[in-house]
This record gives C-alpha cells, sequence and structure tokens, in this order.
C-alpha cells in the first residue's frame, strides 16, 4: 500500500511537470533618455511591473536601484553633464516665463539626450549587434520636444513602447501616435489653466500650439540641414505602444488612439514603516501635520529671502505641525516646524494626520496626494505643474498659487483655508475614490498591453491611421484646397452670369421694340 502511495505520487509529480508550460519571459531592453529623477520614477515602476511578472529587463540608466533578479542596470551617469536635481528655482522660472520662451531650451535637451544616447559605445553594440537576438521589445522615453530619439530601433523590426512621464505630449502628438489634440477643448503642456474656457483662454491656447507646432519643426529643419547627425532620421519611428502617465480625474479627458494607454499612478507603491524621530512629531500633533515640499527637482533654499521669510513667519502661526523639505539649516525655525533634505511623501501623506500637501505640482506628488485624499496647496513652478495644480483645483481639492506673489497673510489664509473647510477634504475624498476605482491596476495594464504587443509582432492595428497621412492630408488642406478652388469657380461663373445678364436683356429689349416698331 506504502509503495503504490509513493508510485501515484511521483506519476502526479510526473504529470504537473509535463503539464507546465515553457516559460514565456520577454526579453525587454529599456533607455531612460532623461537625468530626472521624477522621469525616472515613472519608467522605474514600469520596468518593475513587467520584471515583478517574470519578464527580463536590460536598462541604461543614470538612476541606479541596483540589479536584482530578471534587471540588469547599465550606468550612464557619467554621460549626463548634470542631473536635474535641487536646481535654482528662480532661475527656471525665468526659463519658462512665458509659454513661447522655452521651446528652444527644451529642444536642446532633446538634441542632447540624443547626442549621449548616440556616444555610448556599448549602447550602439547592442543596436547594432543584439536587438534583434537578445531582445523581444525596446521600452525608451521619448523626449518632450524632439524626435531624434526615434532613431532606436529603427533598423529593428522590434516593437518600441514609449514611456512618457508627463500627462501630456503635446510637441510630440503628431510624429509619436499620429493625432494632436484640439487646442479648443485640450490645454498645450505649458498652458497654466487645465482647459480653455474663454474666448482669451482659447484664443491664447490656439497660438502657442500653432507657434510651437511651426517653431519645433523649423528650428528641427535647420539644425538636420545646418548639422546632421546619424540620428536624423528621414523618417520617424512611430512607437507600437506608449504609457502615459496621466488618469481622467488628474488630467482632463481628451481623444487619444488606441495605442496609448493611461497609467498614471503607476509609482505608488505600498506604504512603508515612516522612521521613529518623524513619525513621533507626527503623531504628537493634536491639530494635524502639513507636508511642504517642491519636489527633487528645485531648491527650496534658492528662493528670494522676502518669500523664505513669509513662509516661516506663516508656518510659525499655524496650529499644525509641519514637515518642510529645506535643504540645510533653517534659521529661526519655528518650533512646529521639522526639516529634512527628504521625506518619505507616500509614507507621510498616507499617515491619517496629514491635513494639507504644498507642494509644487510634480505630477508623481500630486498622485501620492490623490491617492491619499488629501487636499493641495499648489505653487506651480514650470512646465506642465501649471495644468497639474488647475486640474485639482477643476476638481475642488486645491488651491493655486503664484511663488512669486506670495505674502505671508495670502498663504496663511489659504492654508487655513484648506484644512478647515470640508469642502476641500470631502472633495479631495471623492477624487481619490474616483482614482483608485480602475478596471484593474495600470502594473497589470502595463503587462497586459506589453505582451500584446509582443505577441502581434508590434500590434500595427492599434496604429492611427494618422501616421500615414501626410501634416496637409492630416490638416485636410488638400480638401479645404480643392473647396476653395470649386467656390472661386462657381463664384466666377456666377459673376460672368451676371455680366452678360444685362447684355442678353439689352438684346431681348431692342428685338422686342424693332419687332413693336414693324
Amino acid at each position: 500500500m506504502k509503495h503504490k502511495l509513493i508510485v501515484s505520487i511521483i506519476i502526479l509529480l510526473l504529470f504537473n511537470c509535463l503539464c507546465i508550460q515553457p516559460g514565456n519571459a520577454a526579453r525587454i531592453l529599456a533607455i531612460e533618455t532623461f537625468a530626472g529623477r521624477s522621469h525616472w520614477n515613472f519608467m522605474s515602476a514600469v520596468l518593475r511591473a513587467m520584471t515583478d511578472n517574470g519578464h527580463n529587463v536590460t536598462v541604461f540608466t543614470p538612476f541606479l536601484d541596483g540589479n536584482r533578479e530578471n534587471y540588469t542596470e547599465i550606468d550612464i551617469s557619467s554621460m549626463f553633464p548634470m542631473k536635474h536635481i535641487g536646481m535654482d528655482i528662480v532661475s527656471k522660472r525665468e526659463t519658462y516665463s512665458n509659454q513661447f520662451k522655452p521651446i528652444s531650451y527644451m529642444m536642446k535637451l532633446g538634441r542632447l539626450s540624443c547626442e549621449i544616447m548616440h556616444k555610448n559605445v556599448q549602447l550602439n553594440d547592442f543596436m547594432a549587434n543584439k536587438l534583434q537576438t537578445d531582445f523581444d521589445a525596446i521600452f525608451i522615453e521619448p523626449g518632450i520636444v524632439s524626435g531624434c530619439l526615434s532613431y532606436v530601433g529603427a533598423n529593428s523590426n522590434l516593437p518600441v513602447i514609449h514611456t512618457t512621464p508627463i500627462p501630456i505630449n503635446t510637441y510630440t502628438e503628431r510624429i509619436t501616435y499620429g493625432e494632436v489634440h484640439n487646442p479648443a477643448t485640450v490645454s498645450t503642456m505649458l498652458f497654466h489653466s487645465a482647459v480653455p474656457k474663454t474666448f482669451v483662454q482659447r484664443l491664447t491656447n490656439t497660438l502657442v500650439f500653432l507657434y510651437t507646432s511651426i517653431i519645433i519643426r523649423f528650428q528641427e529643419f535647420i539644425i538636420q540641414s545646418l548639422d546632421t547627425k546619424p540620428y536624423d532620421l528621414g523618417t520617424i519611428n512611430p512607437p507600437s505602444l506608449v504609457f502615459m502617465n496621466t488618469h481622467f480625474i488628474s488630467d482632463k479627458p481628451r481623444p487619444t488612439p488606441s495605442n496609448v494607454v493611461n497609467v498614471g499612478g503607476i509609482h505608488l507603491k505600498p506604504p512603508k514603516k515612516i522612521p521613529k524621530d518623524i513619525l513621533d512629531f507626527m503623531e504628537d500633533a493634536p491639530h494635524g501635520v502639513i507636508l511642504f515640499t517642491f519636489g527633487s527637482t528645485t531648491a527650496m533654499t534658492s528662493l528670494p529671502s522676502s518669500i523664505l521669510t513669509a513662509f516661516r513667519e506663516a508656518l510659525a502661526e499655524l496650529p499644525q505641525k509641519v514637515l518642510l523639505k529645506y535643504e540645510g539649516e533653517m534659521e529661526d525655525k519655528p518650533k512646529n516646524v521639522m526639516t529634512r533634505k527628504w521625506f518619505p511623501q507616500r509614507d507621510v501623506l498616507l499617515h491619517k494626520n496629514v491635513k494639507l500637501f504644498v507642494s509644487h505640482g510634480g505630477i508623481s506628488g500630486l498622485y501620492e496626494a490623490v491617492d491619499a485624499g488629501v487636499p493641495v496647496l499648489g505653487f506651480p513652478l514650470f512646465g506642465d505643474q501649471y495644468r497639474n495644480i488647475d486640474n485639482l483645483v477643476e476638481a475642488g481639492m486645491a488651491i493655486s498659487m503664484e511663488i512669486f506673489s506670495v505674502t505671508k497673510e495670502n498663504f496663511l489664509k489659504n492654508v487655513l483655508d484648506l484644512v478647515n473647510s470640508k469642502k476641500y477634504i470631502k472633495n479631495a475624498k471623492i477624487t481619490s475614490e474616483i482614482f483608485k476605482d480602475r478596471p484593474m491596476s495600470p502594473q497589470k495594464s502595463v503587462v497586459y498591453w506589453a505582451e500584446y504587443v509582443i505577441r502581434h509582432k508590434g500590434a500595427p492595428h492599434l496604429k492611427s491611421q494618422a501616421l500615414n497621412l501626410t501634416w496637409y492630408q492630416y490638416f485636410l488642406l488638400d480638401i479645404f484646397a480643392v473647396l476653395l478652388m470649386f467656390i472661386f469657380i462657381s463664384i466666377l461663373i456666377v459673376l460672368k452670369l451676371f455680366k452678360f445678364i444685362p447684355i442678353i436683356f439689352t438684346k431681348i429689349c431692342s428685338s422686342f421694340s424693332k419687332v413693336k416698331s414693324d
């Protein structure tokens, strides 16, 4: 009996082994092209979703997290002249002083990324000798303005998947997935409102859209004509798939092609234990806690002293305790304020005592506030941060302020309104519920759609027909030309008829007079 049982177990195990399907792990080549921590947070979260589901990733990155199972890093940090961390707020605001100005600056950054990638010997070796044999797909951040990074994967038939860390891709929409947004309903990336509502806003948004579209293509044409590089392709290689860091609760819905997948909030991780000194400070706060940070890109200490003084004096009058991300030591620091160069932002925001998040409007931090259901006081500094904050203002859970117009009085008033008003607290909770209500998690969406395009050899059926049209065909300029020509010819015919009517009428009258006289 005992032998029979052992034999049965062996047979069962052999049967199970025979039934196991061979692994279908995909081999991913990933390339982070921008040395910004917030950009990398999004890309790394997408890659982690892949590795956690058994896929193998090899990534070129300036931010090292350490190798792990299925995950291999290749360090390119030395190739970037600077990382976009702790920059001066005043100079960044000067660069982005209006919506027309920063295009040349952003284009230079894009070309710089292309130059860095092209000079990387190891990446060139991968592209020349290993793409077809060692990988099944390419993940890459495509850049904000220039399309030159599309040269990666152009000479292979591998699916190219873009990861876009900003909620809207205004300047490369046409070359990325064919379609462009309607400026009457969708604000451009640098627009200061979530949506253009008034006539003046729609006019301004349309002018910004037209200006940037024309100037970017013109500047790229000049650059490529005067200094052609190997990565300047005659034709752009559109991606099979785009993972975009957006969600309709924090960015108004807009038409997108089938190959654009919204995975806003994918970087959100389960909360970890808060360090003891910070936790003790937070829990000894009968009136609650405020988290105040302007993120990793800029340094708060670079603000003018008058603004820092206004902040410090206002914080000192608050009944709440304040966690303030601040570089260095603060003079005359209020007793209710704790400063650190870094706080575990995600974990802090989920704590029950947190009443308010004061933020610059980076989309990653705002998703953390939305997920936690915490009201936001926004000080947008540059880029897409104005749109990001204004979308939460539209949702009724935020107030937006201008950093260089801040005073002790208006800052204090807005903080107290947000902390004490039930309206903002209620709307923050509603927004959080909507944000979390999804058919599947962002991680599962990434894995499903990445596997989908790999299975279907790039899934060309997902790409927009607009990619097959020239710019004048897409904007119906050839149709309008024919219609205008038809209208013009019709008007000419009518005018000719009107010209001959008096002559015919005169002839008829003269004929009638002649008959009468006879």
